[in-house]
């Protein structure tokens, strides 16, 4: 009984042995890959998701914003200038030169801008369309239209164009920035190559000193922004703007990182000057100042360092009139302390013209109190 019993038992335990060793040679029979456990999905389900209920992908922002971004293209009519010599006819003749010294060229650029109004105004920089014969601009969808400059501001470096196009896409502004860490895109048209989006976080906000206007109080990104990006939109994640593409800070010419734009709050209102006056009115009063550095305040004979120094004055300016001088050391403006000139001339420009401000100042030692008129600041001014 129990020889009957072994001989059925061993083929039935050597098939299973055998099974076990052609599985583990050949586990794909059992529909598993060595070594690894995929978890696959239909990619389709994901198609119709919100950027809320998918934080990993922000298209529809980016759909929003993108058909608003325009490319601009200008060209500029350079005329160049022979040598001396070849205006002297003689000397055209005996070289065989051409009868006419002068010859032009024509310069093409590029930049981007942002339609912001259905009857086609756009916004975008000063340099990007800064003494341009000719300007194009060109959609999303492919149209293209000549545009008119209606105004340009160099101390801001901000633009407004003009088309005359139906059916504009225009971009949704938004008055706050937002908030240091908040995810933004950057839309714009970098080396020609079309429209192109890149990905970065709100730096900073109201960076100034940077060097690149009289005016500055700039958003910061490392959102990559790269020539040709200027004038361009930096968006935030509901498709809204929240500033426009300035300038970048390079020493190899192209984006390290750090990239600025203009608030859309200051644009637009920039932009309200503009078509409503031409031109933006600032407030003025005629000096150019410095940091008082601990050298210059020792050679003034002061222990610390208060205020700013008045480096100059203009002449028949408002604070000439007002018996102001360079060397002066302006210590307080309107009762507020002045520690940074450029922030009070900033101060100053957001002023009428007409209004009259109260100043302290240290000269030689002692306290002098002036009353300056604010005037009108030219446009070859510096402050």
């Amino acid at each position: 009984m129990l020889q009957q019993i072994t001989r059925i038992l061993w083929p039935v335990i050597t098939g299973i042995l055998i099974a076990l060793l052609v599985l583990r040679e050949f586990p794909e029979l059992t529909g598993r890959t060595r070594g690894v456990e995929l978890n696959i999905v239909d990619s389709n389900s994901f198609t119709n998701q919100t950027p809320s209920e998918d934080p990993f992908s922000y298209a529809s922002a980016v759909e929003r914003a993108a058909p608003a971004v325009v490319n601009i293209y200008t060209t500029t009519i350079v005329e160049t200038r022979a040598h001396p010599l070849a205006r002297d006819p003689i000397f055209r003749n005996f070289f065989n030169l051409p009868s006419e010294p002068h010859r032009k060229r024509l310069e093409a650029s590029l930049g981007s801008g942002v339609i912001v109004s259905s009857n086609g105004y756009i916004l975008t920089n000063h340099h990007v369309i800064s003494g341009a014969d000719d300007i194009v601009v060109e959609l999303k969808d492919g149209r293209a239209s000549k545009a008119l400059v209606v105004g340009t501001d160099p101390d801001t470096d901000i633009a407004v164009l003009k088309i005359e196009m139906g059916n504009l896409p225009k971009l949704i502004l938004t008055t706050s920035p937002g908030q240091v860490g908040d995810l933004v895109f950057a839309i714009g048209n970098p080396f020609g190559v079309g429209q192109t989006v890149t990905m970065g976080i709100l730096s900073a906000k109201g960076r100034d000193q940077v060097g690149v206007t009289n005016y500055e109080n700039f958003i910061q990104t490392d959102a990559a922004i790269n020539p040709g990006n200027s004038g361009g939109a930096l968006i935030n994640i509901r498709g809204e703007l929240i500033g426009i593409n300035t300038a970048i800070f390079t020493r190899s010419g192209g984006s390290n990182g750090i990239g600025f734009a203009i608030p859309a709050s200051i644009a637009t209102a920039i932009m309200r000057e503009l078509i409503d006056h031409g031109q933006v009115v600032r407030g003025w009063i005629g000096v150019e100042t410095q940091p008082l550095t601990d050298e210059l305040a020792g050679s003034f004979g002061i222990n610390k360092k208060v205020g700013v120094l008045i480096s100059g004055v203009y002449r028949k300016g408002p604070a000439a009139e007002a018996n102001i001088f360079p060397g002066d050391i302006l210590t307080h403006m309107n009762g507020r302390k002045v520690v940074d000139g450029r922030a009070a001339m900033n101060q100053v420009a957001d002023l009428e013209p007409g209004t009259k401000i109260s100043v302290s100042l240290l000269r030689d030692g002692r306290s002098v109190d002036r009353t300056i008129r604010v005037g009108q600041r030219p446009s070859s001014a510096t402050n």
